[in-house]
């Protein structure tokens, strides 16, 4: 289709909703999509789609004191890290590919482009822990809160500039490329951080930053156990959470936040110092990939790959991440940034504590696309995470549907779009298979099986049915990717895009129903029946 025949209107700022139908959004926090996909989307924070945005010149990084403070520094919300319902605000949803466990036997065996369309519909994985209650009846301080006295303020405040000071001390280190002073920071006495911020220094070195900042948020004297206390010595030693940030030239519209907790040790000279930055995580907080060993940065036209792997795996990826760029553009438009930040673990854990995830939650998933901010903002930056056992198995093709699937996430703002589960999910499945073809026998398996056994599905699949305990998973998939061809189909490409860039624009509950009649000249009704006939034709029934 010419260039020139696609809707190629940036999507405007709009709050994302519930259930299209007007329902108020579940408390399922993940969702799915074709070829291992997980993308973590607030249900109602503003989203500006279309268009990104570089807000810093290239080369500035700037420091704490540069940037004033957030309106509300709420030592609890530092502490939950990237939880699933920050306060005020609705719960935090990913869509997310699992590999069942017969396709990775497939994947082994090196049928990759046939099972790629299976595992594309697996199932859902849970991203987060919600977060303890802020507050009991009345606002009084529920389990985990404390009240302070004047004096403890006091010292607060005391440990707060102490800790700012040394946290200043290394940004301002990074930005004059200053190794000797960065490490003049961390405590001399603890070796196996020295080890770390040496590593870590030299990846914040590789990265194309365009802002890179720290700052010091809340602090708990008692969250270090005695033991801990004894073994690091000093007058005084606390654990704080420390917010950083950062963002990478051309390609985030806004920094990447996340808090870490850092551990701070006082010296019998007076002087304080950084002694661990990984003391004490609790469940949901993330770990920024420099912060997890030695990485490798491969930058090409469109893409920015962060490796623990290898630099030879980055120079792979970034070729296939270019190549799935282009096809999501070829469908999709190219008014969009038109860019993919790709991280690379060398291992499983890894993968789960970028995602601040359980270990072991993501056995069975290839890729994550996620919002990489601890609370919703517009215009948050977004990466895609591998996993790289699975990634590994699926061979070059199987790795190309992936990656495109991800990416079209990228494009159409996936991580905080209101468009019902079935059109993500389906639309993504339908810009990798039209990039990469797999026979319709392989990628719709489990819905042809179904199918052919009575079981026709009685309507599009509700956002239940991307459950990670859904009997129905692989369906739920192999549904959505079907709706969006039959539309592509009926109606053309350029109509499939322009009714899924009007659903995620409405701000009205009806949105889906109003896009039915507006764009496709149908109901919503008539359009299931239309496609029950539609499957029912392929599968051969």
């Amino acid at each position: 289709m010419n260039e020139d025949q696609r809707d190629t209107t940036p999507l405007p700022a709009v709050p994302p909703r519930g259930d299209p139908a007007g329902k108020p959004p579940s408390d399922q926090t993940t969702v799915v999509i074709p070829a291992q996909h997980a993308a973590r989307r607030p249900e109602k924070t503003p989203v500006t789609g279309g268009g990104w945005w570089d807000d810093a010149p290239a080369g500035e990084i700037k420091t704490a004191a540069e940037r004033p403070a957030p309106a509300t520094a709420d030592p609890q919300l530092a502490l939950l890290g990237s939880s699933d319902k920050p306060p005020g605000e609705g719960s935090w949803k990913g869509v997310v590919w699992p590999l069942p466990k017969p396709l990775v036997k497939r994947i082994a065996l090196g049928a990759a482009v046939g099972v790629v369309g299976v595992a594309a519909f697996a199932g859902i994985q849970q991203l987060g822990d919600d977060p303890a209650d802020q507050a009991g009846p009345n606002g009084t301080p529920s389990p985990g809160q404390t009240s302070t006295t004047p004096d403890e303020a006091s010292e607060g405040v005391r440990r707060a500039v102490a800790g700012e000071a040394v946290l200043q001390k290394m940004v301002d280190a990074v930005r004059a490329e200053n190794r000797t002073e960065f490490l003049a920071a961390i405590d001399p006495q603890a070796k196996s951080f020295d080890e770390q911020a040496r590593t870590i220094y030299t990846n914040l070195g590789k990265l194309p930053l365009a802002t890179f900042q720290l700052r010091y948020v809340s602090d708990d004297p008692a969250a270090l156990e005695p033991d801990r206390t004894r073994q690091l010595g000093g007058t005084e030693s606390w654990l704080a959470q420390v917010e950083v940030s950062w963002q990478l030239t051309g390609f985030d519209a806004k920094p990447a936040r996340e808090t870490l907790p850092v551990t701070f040790v006082t010296r019998d000279d007076g002087t304080t110092y950084a002694a661990s930055f990984s003391e004490r995580f609790v469940a949901g907080q993330r770990r920024p990939i420099w912060a997890l060993g030695s990485i490798d940065v491969a930058k090409s036209e469109h893409s920015l790959v962060i490796s623990l792997d290898s630099q030879a795996n980055a120079d792979d990826y970034a070729e296939v991440t270019d190549r799935a760029v282009d096809s999501v553009s070829k469908v999709w438009g190219r008014n969009w940034r038109q860019k993919a930040v790709i991280y690379l673990p060398s291992k499983q854990s890894q993968m789960e504590n970028v995602l601040g995830a359980q270990q072991g939650t993501y056995t069975q998933i290839a890729a994550v696309t996620m919002a990489e901010l601890d609370t919703p903002q517009v215009g948050a930056p977004v990466r895609i995470v591998a996993n790289p056992k699975l990634f590994d198995e699926l061979g070059k093709q199987g790795r190309r549907i992936v990656l495109t699937h991800e990416t079209t996430h990228v494009a159409s703002t996936a991580t905080a779009s209101p468009v019902p589960l079935w059109l993500a999910e389906g639309f993504a499945d339908y810009v990798a298979f039209t990039a990469v073809s797999v026979q319709d026998e392989s990628a719709a398996k489990e819905l042809f099986k179904a199918i052919r056994a009575g079981k026709v599905p009685k309507g599009l699949p509700a956002p239940e049915a991307f459950a990670a305990s859904s009997t129905e998973l692989p369906q739920a998939y192999e549904s959505g990717w079907l709706a969006c061809r039959l539309i592509a189909e009926r109606e053309g490409q350029s109509k499939l895009v322009k009714f899924y860039r009007t659903v995620h624009a409405s701000k009205s509950p009806t949105g889906l129903a109003d896009a039915f009649r507006t764009v496709l000249g149908t109901t919503e009704q008539q359009f299931v029946a239309d496609w029950q006939n539609y499957i029912k034709r392929l599968a051969g029934v």
